[in-house]
């Protein structure tokens, strides 16, 4: 069976690890086939596509783009599009402006609760100073001794309802789904696990992301629980949506790491079926 990751971040984005030395462990891993797919940047994917064409494994050039929906911030994830796209190009350029202003409202909302130079704090944690984020701004905290680790930071910080909070406007669903497909890409639904929507919620989501022409959504995923991969297995059945799967790989100890993941369901129709590129990894019986 192929190994399959289709969801990582590197330095361009929260991921600590530059983008040659994701695909190195992923490699060390025994992962074949992976996606770069950094918050709202592309700018990793040449150094990776470099470091995976000598290491012998298929880089599908991808990203992860931040929008609104229903109140929430939900994330959609492009797999093989052209990462120089000048619409895809345009647009994540404009949320990464966002990103800067979001990332100072938040160091204020934690002046105001007694943490001060938080901006700066993270801001040093960015390798990509366009991308200054909640996972920098988290790391910064553990760092400080404001909280132990990566999961009680989140929990205690950077949260609705917790200092470090702030509303921010991404782009919409329509603007996501249509930039991937602009670009030749395929659009899928990260970690539907990890909004706080009910299941009607979810349901609408799910509608109208297809209804624009999304694919896929994410079944096996480090922020998935594995009680949770069978419910979210039948979901993409049942919205007729493709199925995928992806470590969200940040750091090394954070999370579930490159390739460590469970088989999709056998049920599921997979997001990369009949995908060229993987023929180089298939027997010629299978490709």
């Amino acid at each position: 069976m192929l190994n399959i990751d289709l969801h990582c971040h590197s330095n361009v984005s929260d991921g600590v690890l530059p983008p040659a030395d994701v695909v190195a462990r992923a490699a060390a891993n025994g992962v074949h086939v992976l996606a770069l797919t950094d918050h709202d940047d592309v700018a990793g994917i040449a150094a990776a596509q470099a470091a995976a064409d000598a290491a012998g494994l298929t880089l599908i050039p991808g990203v992860e783009i931040s929008v609104s929906w229903g109140g929430q911030t939900v994330h959609i994830v492009g797999l093989r599009i052209d990462p120089q796209h000048s619409v895809l190009a345009a647009g994540l350029a404009d949320i990464r402006r966002g990103r800067i202003e979001r990332a100072h409202r938040m160091s204020d909302d934690l002046a105001r609760s007694g943490i001060a130079g938080a901006y700066e704090g993270a801001y040093d944690f960015a390798v990509n100073k366009e991308m200054v984020g909640r996972t920098h701004f988290a790391r910064w905290l553990v760092a400080g001794g404001h909280a132990p680790d990566m999961r009680t930071a989140f929990k205690r910080f950077l949260t609705r309802g917790h200092p470090g909070y702030v509303e921010h406007e991404w782009t919409s669903l329509e603007n996501a789904v249509g930039w991937i497909r602009a670009s030749g890409g395929m659009a899928v639904v990260a970690h539907p696990g990890r909004y706080a929507f009910n299941a009607r919620e979810l349901h609408l989501l799910l509608d109208a992301f297809r209804a624009l022409g999304g694919e896929g959504i994410e079944v096996i995923t480090g922020s998935h629980h594995p009680s949770e991969y069978g419910k979210f297995a039948d979901l993409a059945r049942a919205f007729g949506l493709k199925a995928s799967r992806g470590a969200d790989f940040h750091a090394p100890g954070e999370g579930i790491d490159i390739g460590r993941l469970p088989a999709l369901p056998h049920y599921c129709q997979p997001v990369w079926q009949g995908w060229p590129e993987l023929a180089a990894h298939l027997s010629p019986s299978l490709a």
